[in-house]
């Protein structure tokens, strides 16, 4: 007969692991716990995909309150006979006003199957066991994202007290299984008991008491207490995991909400390879956050700027751009890069791209092995302008997986080569020196490094060279005209239009004036569907219809100044279109404006990579029929 309550371990004759150095297995990673909880969850799910499925993964996170109607439930089930507050502090959890939860859940993974006690030996299939009862265990998937299973540790370290619950699907014997079970890690202690004083090891399980080792409830049992407490059903031939965090810390976040924010774009930033769509048109995974209820959309990696540009290298490293990165010494196949520039305005920093140390530029090259989950972004030299960015994606040859997985710490966010063997070293350490030739090739013109040209890599480049960022002023044919900070456009002798029936003339014969035109301000840089474009904004002050065109040249860094035709193949300046005040954007070259209004629109221009560009803005009246 079932019999649910908790189990706190004692320590054996021969000994066993205590909380404490399980918990501390993960040593002190740079990146906060939340973020952590995202990449060891996802390669967890990942490494139990199935191997028949072709829909992609759905993972989710979901942040919420127990609702009233089931918090009574918690409150029964988890305290009976729960360890006192100063041996595991579940109690004082369960005792607040509310109880707050953060499910980590996937779908379409196997679920943890295989036996449920550690004595029973099998060759595979013991997923249970190793989440559950077992530390350190090799990783039997291959290609997987894990190494050695410390990385669960980090859903006891997210909670307040330590205590997590598991809520399984899986196949046994052919048949789909649900499984649910209770586990907390804390810290030792000793208890008195009745035979004594007596040792724990601060790991405690919440399940089936009745025989001689605590075992999840399975079958009906399960889905019959995980319906008591809430929790989200399995469907009828779904299989996944469902671990739901007790009272979830928040990493200094003020509400839950702010928490999921931070959790749906650090997916982005973590996740973002499994994002993309493979040749069959669909992702490897899908990702989801929500908190009580409202959606918290994941960031698109191919619209989000800065993570666009690592699409655009991951891309560029699976095509013929691509580069083969070889060990010479010994001679070795190590991997596959792919490394992109591009002109953007600086970035504004997260907190999630500030976890990666990506601020203001990127200049980074995302590390990864042929799992295609990122393992870190290496940072290499700031790039000549600040307006210029430089991404790159290298995968590891699938060969050398294992030499890169034991480079990795137990949280798998950097490569130490230091850790390594000799030989393993040298192959980690030669794809550092690889990465670092071809990024310094990148700004290489001619076998030669550049000089000042590279300083001003696009548009406007930086205001150190602003008194070279032609049409700022509007040179070379508008009429009237103002520069930033004037008060009064500036005025030049008119030129009469050409004369004819209807044309140049106003309805009194007297010959008309080009309208003036005001630039404002200095152009700045911006995106439009992901695309970094240059912007200058302008008025017409005086009233009437208005004929606006614009004059696009290359300025060449030295003396000697524009060019208008460009070398065979070369890039120029494209204008994109005339943004109205409203946003709406009119592509034909030459555009039709009321003048007089006040209103400011806005030249939008594609800058040539590695380029100065001079923006000139004419006008001219519509004439009168």
């Amino acid at each position: 007969m079932t019999k649910v309550s908790w189990f706190s371990q004692p320590f054996p004759p021969e000994g066993a692991s205590a909380a404490e150095g399980i918990r501390k297995q993960l040593g002190r990673p740079e990146l906060d716990l939340l973020t952590i909880l995202v990449r060891e969850s996802a390669q967890n799910s990942w490494d139990a995909r199935l191997p028949d499925r072709t829909e992609p993964i759905e993972y989710g996170i979901d942040m919420r309150t127990v609702s009233p109607v089931h918090a009574t439930a918690w409150r029964d089930l988890l305290s009976q006979g729960a360890p006192l507050n100063d041996h595991l502090p579940l109690r004082r959890a369960l005792s607040q006003r509310t109880i707050q939860v953060m499910a980590i859940s996937d779908r379409g993974t196997s679920g943890l199957g295989g036996p449920t006690r550690a004595d029973e030996a099998v060759a595979e299939g013991h997923d249970f066991v190793s989440f559950v009862r077992n530390i350190g265990e090799p990783r039997d998937t291959e290609f997987g994202g894990g190494t050695y299973g410390f990385g669960k540790g980090i859903f006891y370290l997210v909670s307040r007290n330590g205590t997590i619950l598991l809520h399984t699907r899986c196949r046994v014997d052919g048949r789909y299984e649900t499984r649910l079970m209770g586990c907390a890690l804390w810290k030792s202690y000793v208890a008195n008991t009745s035979d004594g004083e007596r040792r724990y090891t601060g790991r405690h399980w919440w399940g089936d008491t009745a025989g001689d080792v605590v075992e999840p409830l399975v079958g009906a049992e399960a889905d019959a207490m995980a319906h008591r407490l809430g929790l989200r059903p399995f469907g009828d031939d779904e299989t996944g995991t469902t671990i739901i965090v007790i009272d979830p810390l928040l990493e200094g976040r003020e509400s839950p909400a702010e928490a999921a924010g931070y959790l749906a774009e650090t997916i982005a930033w973590h996740l973002w390879p499994k994002m993309l769509e493979s040749s069959d048109g669909r992702p490897a995974m899908r990702f989801s956050v929500t908190c009580d209820g409202v959606d918290y959309p994941v960031p698109d990696p191919r619209t989000t700027r800065p993570l666009n540009l690592f699409v655009a290298a991951y891309e560029a490293m699976e095509g013929p751009e691509g580069k083969d990165l070889h060990c010479l010494n010994p001679k070795k196949l190590l991997g596959r890069l792919g490394l992109v520039k591009r002109p953007a305005p600086t970035l504004e920093a997260t907190a999630a791209s500030r976890m990666v140390d990506v601020e203001d530029a990127v200049h980074h090259v995302c590390l990864m092995r042929p799992a295609e989950l990122v393992v870190t972004y290496r940072p290499g030299p700031k790039p000549p302008s600040e307006y210029l960015h430089y991404a790159g994606v290298f995968r590891a040859d699938p060969a050398l997986d294992e030499t890169y997985a034991k480079a990795e710490p137990p949280t798998h966010d950097a490569w130490n080569p230091q850790s390594l063997e000799s030989r393993e070293r040298t192959y980690v350490n030669t794809t550092f020196r690889r990465i670092d030739e071809a990024v310094s090739a990148l700004f290489d013109l001619g076998g030669a490094t550049r000089g000042d040209s590279a300083k001003v890599a696009l548009g406007a480049a930086s205001a150190r060279f602003a008194s070279l960022v032609g049409g700022v002023w509007g040179t070379g044919g508008a009429t009237d005209y103002s520069k930033p900070g004037d008060t009064e456009p500036t005025s030049h002798t008119p030129s009469p239009t050409p004369s004819g029936p209807g044309k140049g003339k106003i309805p009194d014969g007297t010959p008309r004036r080009r309208p003036r035109m005001e630039y404002v301000d200095a152009p700045y840089y911006g995106d439009r569907l992901g695309v970094p474009v240059l912007i200058q904004e302008f008025r017409l002050p005086v009233p009437g219809s208005q004929q606006v065109r614009i004059d696009l040249a290359v300025v060449l860094a030295g003396p000697g100044g524009r060019e208008t035709d460009p070398p065979l193949g070369a890039a120029m300046p494209i204008l994109l279109g005339w943004e109205d005040p409203d946003g709406s954007l009119h592509t034909s070259p030459a555009h039709v404006i009321e003048g007089g209004d006040g209103s400011t629109w806005r030249a939008i221009v594609r800058p040539a990579p590695d380029t100065m560009t001079e923006i000139d803005i004419f006008t001219e009246a519509v004439q009168l029929s």
